[in-house]
């Protein structure tokens, strides 16, 4: 069976705030399978529930901005819609991608309201990629590891849950967002096309971090 060409990912969470900011309503975004019926929309009062197929998590970013404008105005013509709909019908049979567990709110800090305020500090509100704490790990030699990664394929950031202690500084928490973050911001620097992980660039913006060498310091002390 053809594969999806995930050229674009979004996230549900990202889809329907922007749909939210586009149609100044409250948006209620359900993904779907229904093949029959990709896209429905109903309405009551000042509320918008959405109902969408999955393939849409692919779309590209005009195709998205085409349906937001259907679900503004209902224009009758979708051209970008259909069109996607067309190029990618052979993949509709695939299974839907298992569902990623969001979960923000920690015990101490809140990975949401962090990431929304260095998403407008650093990069103009810009970036769309889900945050989540990571899985608790009994073994603090792997849990250390890492602590912060990105996933081009869901769009997500996921932060060690070892950071969500009280005697860890907030500013140390908002460094490794700020560079899972920037990970996502540069995700397309490639040199002989090859993807740059930790490229002179990527260093150079990641030293533009308020708290860059306080956060510096603090890591290699613990």
């Amino acid at each position: 069976m053809e594969q999806l060409n995930l050229l674009f990912s979004h996230s549900k969470n990202a889809l329907e705030e922007y749909f939210k900011q586009e149609t100044d309503k409250t948006v209620s975004l359900t993904l779907t399978d229904n093949s029959t019926s990709m896209l429905s929309i109903r309405t009551k009062g000042n509320s918008v529930f959405i109902r969408l197929h999955w393939i849409f998590l692919h779309a590209g970013n005009d195709v998205i901005r085409e349906i937001a404008e259907f679900i503004k105005f209902r224009k009758r013509k979708t051209p970008l819609i259909s069109k996607f709909i067309r190029d990618n019908r052979n993949c509709l049979k695939n299974k839907q991608p298992k569902p990623i567990s969001i979960r923000t709110q920690g015990r101490y800090h809140n990975l949401k309201e962090l990431f929304n305020s260095l998403n407008n500090e650093y990069f103009g509100g810009r970036i769309t990629a889900s945050i989540t704490w990571g899985k608790n790990n009994p073994r603090w030699a792997v849990r250390k590891r890492t602590l912060g990664s990105y996933s081009s394929h869901t769009h997500t950031i996921r932060i060690n849950s070892v950071l969500d202690k009280k005697n860890v500084p907030r500013y140390f928490i908002n460094f490794v967002i700020y560079h899972e973050i920037l990970h996502s911001d540069m995700l397309r620097e490639k040199k002989n096309g090859r993807r740059l992980v930790h490229s002179y660039e990527f260093k150079k913006r990641e030293r533009l971090f308020e708290h860059y060498e306080k956060a510096i310091s603090w890591e290699k002390r613990h």
